[in-house]
């Protein structure tokens, strides 16, 4: 394990290999799966802010389930997600001419719209973040749709951790990072005891 701040990080953030390959997984995480993106509380008044400014972005189902569900919703295991369509797609979710699924939150980012990017968990996938009391446990989560970023990982030689820089220092700040690539860099691990 390393430990960075209140901050537990699982071995794998530092020995897997990872880059998105949107070209071979058609951003599928964006489709697969039960729930829509998770979120942290304080993205809920955000996306109730942003979602005029984000809604010329989105595709007809989406705003439908959205206008039905709401902005966001409270999920079968006690906690915030992103509304889906039909219990499929996020329904931030777009799909573009070549069948690639994008964050329609993002692209209003990127073309200066709103200031926020899109929801921590997207921008820190297949990193998940589970909250205790004293601190945050970091895990990969590893999902067979990936695979084809794995295997450009492993090609480029970037590590998990230096794929999500970006978005590790959007959650943790900078130091925080320097101090866990410094961590990584020399080795450093703890053991965690359990009592």
């Amino acid at each position: 394990m390393i430990v960075v701040g209140n901050a537990i990080l699982s071995d794998d953030i530092a020995e897997n290999e990872f880059v998105c390959n949107l070209e071979k997984c058609k951003g599928g995480c964006c489709e697969a799966g039960d729930l829509g993106a998770p979120l942290v509380k304080e993205e809920l008044a955000v996306l109730e802010e942003i979602y005029e400014s984000v809604k010329p972005y989105l595709d007809e189902e989406g705003i439908q389930a959205i206008e039905e569900q709401g902005k966001y919703v409270l999920d079968f295991e006690g906690d915030y997600s992103t509304p889906m369509v039909r219990g499929k797609a996020c329904a931030y979710a777009i799909k573009d001419k070549k069948g690639i699924w994008a964050c329609g939150i993002e692209k209003a980012y990127l073309e200066g719209k709103i200031s926020f990017q899109k929801p921590i968990s997207c921008h820190l996938y297949p990193i998940r973040i589970t909250k205790y009391d004293d601190f945050e446990a970091l895990n990969y989560h590893r999902w067979d749709i990936c695979s084809p970023a794995c295997s450009l990982g492993k090609e480029l030689s970037v590590p998990l951790y230096r794929f999500l820089k970006e978005a590790l220092i959007r959650k943790y700040g900078v130091r925080w990072y320097e101090e866990l690539v410094q961590q990584i860099e020399k080795g450093e691990k703890q053991t965690i005891y359990q009592t």
